[in-house]
């Protein structure tokens, strides 16, 4: 039934569309007075050296993307970024939003995102405003953004997407911005880190059970260095950084057997860079070019405990190219382009390779119809070369395109209401798929939202999902898979009563059939197949209190806290509710708190995450026990330019797993240093 409450706004916007002229002409006046506030308010965000150059962000020049959505959003500023000095991209949003994630280990080692209760392939993860999924795999290599380069981070939770019309987000969207328009100076600044572990005796591997003395070089295991500048202009500004990363990840745990184990064979190296120019053009118009290089050099365990490993090389080119106008042929009338070419080459072992080429073109239009109804409109679309060098390959060549069209109605009938109803056609040349999806928000009182949305979640399979073959024969494809498609539904609300206290509260369930998971045969062999029938739900609640401190050591103190409950039922192979088996990897609790103080040169956060039992298995066999880790860091300014950073990680010295038989590191400390200094004024 709610696939059908978004067709009559619809067809409203199309036939205002179509026989709207005659209402505009009648309100041209008003429309040219309020484009001239709406272009004095641009201009004067571009001197804002807060202005982010994204697709639908609230405080950038984009003016295309959707300033609200429906959904519940969190976003991640810069300086909380920087405070938390977290190693990549996983660790920040663990400790700054307590979301779940899953490792391998640390540092470099595959790491998965869950965004209610839908892992890393289920989310839409976006650069930018543009997918940065990998269209082979549906992952995102987390250890590829430097967080010193990071500017916000939006987190947008549920399924289906208004606010950047993607697709593939069943449990969400996670915009990671990194452009920025630079204030009129040029800056320079550099972030240097060492990360160490806690040495002590362990078991010896190929040594008949030796007990090792401790290696105290483990305290100076990582390195992390990255290098940036920027400078503005009136008609240009640019930024670039570069960063790279040592990490021998040689931190001790207790294996399945309870012996201390050094981790050995783990070593990453890797490295990047970015460049972005930004040219104002006539009419408030902007073009961008951003250029983007990562390479890594990683050694791999075979398995957790072994000394044997097998190398892994990656190196990505990503160049994208944007152009936004706010006014075209006539006001009232926005649109935005992107186009992006990322070349992706990967080495695995001896004899397996990839040399992969994406295109991605994106274009959307926004037409201002009245004061309250503004109509959206665009498409997106991706092609893809995947060349698989394998001996095992057949076909080791691959072509494939995916992309959709979409249309999307903001109807604000009164000044409080606001009504969004999309509907998205989505096709990879097999199949086309309708999308949609209908949203309310109610700013019930000045201190009170409320937020409702219906929508219905689907993906296509991944390349290697359809075409994958391992050299050994034991990992195949399957070129039969159906897409993944499902129905939800949420309800949020955000109550600031105060300036010093906020709760955001959430509550939803999402029903998905024909999920994809990988399958042992009985010959052994592993293939993928659309088994997983499924239901998830749960609510989350997050208060925060923060107050100002006058005359006292301490300005400011913020406590918040953070409960999720998630709940999820598999229901395929005759299992039903009452069976009560949980989808893998989902703790049914999260609960995290942090305390943020603040003193006039620095601050200090402590953080503690809680997640409850999880099962690695569909028979929910194999119990992950919880688990609760408390992380510390403090900041310090010396002087106007540089800043000092401590942080210490699992102080409880927890032992863990994330992943089955994959333990977590114990105790670690990082120490660093931050400078960023003003050298001359801009042109």
């Amino acid at each position: 039934m709610n696939s059908k409450k978004p067709i009559p706004l619809l067809i409203i916007a199309a036939f205002v569309f179509l026989f709207g002229d005659a209402g505009i002409y009648a309100q041209e006046q008003k429309q040219k007075t309020e484009e001239k506030k709406r272009n004095t308010k641009q201009e004067s965000a571009q001197e804002n050296e807060d202005n982010y150059l994204d697709f639908g962000s609230d405080a950038g020049l984009t003016v295309t993307g959707t300033r609200e959505t429906t959904q519940q959003m969190r976003v991640i500023e810069k300086d909380a970024i920087e405070r938390r000095n977290a190693k990549d991209l996983a660790a920040l949003l663990e400790e700054e939003l307590d979301m779940s994630v899953t490792r391998f280990g640390s540092y470099g080692n595959q790491t998965d995102m869950n965004l209610r209760g839908f892992d890393t392939e289920r989310i839409a993860v976006l650069i930018d405003g543009v997918p940065a999924n990998s269209p082979r795999s549906g992952e995102f290599d987390v250890t590829q953004i430097d967080l010193n380069s990071v500017e916000r981070i939006e987190v947008i939770y549920g399924g289906s997407d208004t606010k950047y019309n993607v697709s593939g987000a069943l449990g969400g969207v996670i915009n990671i911005i990194t452009v920025k328009k630079q204030p009129p100076v040029l800056r320079i600044g550099m972030v240097l880190s060492n990360t160490g572990y806690m040495p002590g005796k362990y078991n010896a591997r190929l040594s008949g059970g030796r007990i090792a003395e401790p290696e105290y070089k483990d305290i100076i295991d990582t390195q992390s260095l990255n290098l940036f500048a920027g400078c503005g202009g009136q008609l240009f500004s640019w930024k670039a950084s570069l960063f790279g990363n040592n990490a021998g990840n040689h931190y001790l745990y207790k294996d399945d057997y309870g012996f201390a184990r050094r981790k050995e064979s783990n070593e990453v190296i890797d490295t990047g860079a970015d460049a972005s120019f930004v040219w104002n053009l006539p009419l408030n118009a902007t073009l961008l070019s951003d250029t983007k290089f990562y390479y890594a050099h990683k050694n791999f365990p075979i398995t957790m405990n072994s000394v044997g490993s097998a190398l892994s090389t990656d190196m990505q080119i990503t160049e994208n190219i944007m152009i936004n106008a706010p006014v075209v042929f006539r006001e009232g009338l926005a649109t935005e382009a992107s186009l992006s070419y990322q070349k992706s080459d990967t080495h695995y072992g001896v004899d397996i390779s990839s040399n992969d080429h994406y295109i991605t073109g994106i274009n959307r239009w926004t037409w201002y119809a009245h004061d309250k109804f503004t109509m959206r409109t665009g498409a997106d679309w991706r092609f893809l070369y995947i060349n698989s060098e394998s001996a095992t390959e057949t076909d080791p060549v691959k072509t494939g395109n995916n992309g959709g069209v979409y249309i999307t109605g903001e109807c604000t009938p009164v000044t409080p209401l606001m009504i969004i109803a999309s509907v998205k056609g989505v096709s990879d040349t097999k199949q086309a798929v309708a999308v949609p999806k209908f949203g309310i928000s109610w700013k019930a009182h000045k201190t009170l939202t409320l937020k409702n949305n219906y929508f219905r979640c689907f993906k296509f399979p991944d390349f290697d999902d359809l075409y994958y073959r391992s050299l050994d024969n034991m990992f195949v494809g399957n070129p039969d898979l159906k897409p993944e498609d499902g129905w939800g539904a949420d309800a949020s609300l955000h109550w600031s009563p105060h300036d010093n206290f906020s709760l955001e509260s959430a509550v939803y369930g999402t029903w998905t059939t024909d999920s994809i998971h990988w399958v042992k045969s009985a010959g052994g062999r592993w293939s993928p197949e659309n088994v997983g029938t499924a239901y998830l739900g749960g609510f989350d609640i997050h208060p925060k209190l923060s107050i100002k401190l006058d005359n006292a050591p301490v300005t400011s103190a913020a406590l918040a806290l953070n409960y999720q409950a998630q709940l999820s039922w598999l229901l395929f192979g005759g299992l039903t509710f009452q069976s009560s088996y949980r989808v893998p990897y989902i703790p049914s609790h999260i609960i995290g708190a942090s305390l943020d103080l603040g003193w006039k040169t620095g601050s200090l956060i402590v953080q503690a995450h809680y997640e409850s039992t999880r099962y690695a298995d569909t028979t929910n066999l194999m119990i992950l026990v919880p688990y609760c880790v408390l992380n510390a860091t403090v900041n310090q300014n010396i002087g106007e330019h540089i800043t000092f950073f401590m942080a210490a990680r699992n102080i409880l010295n927890a032992h863990y797993e994330s992943f089955a038989s994959y333990y977590m590191p114990g105790v670690s400390f990082t120490i660093g240093v931050r400078t960023a200094w003003t050298v001359s004024s801009g042109t």
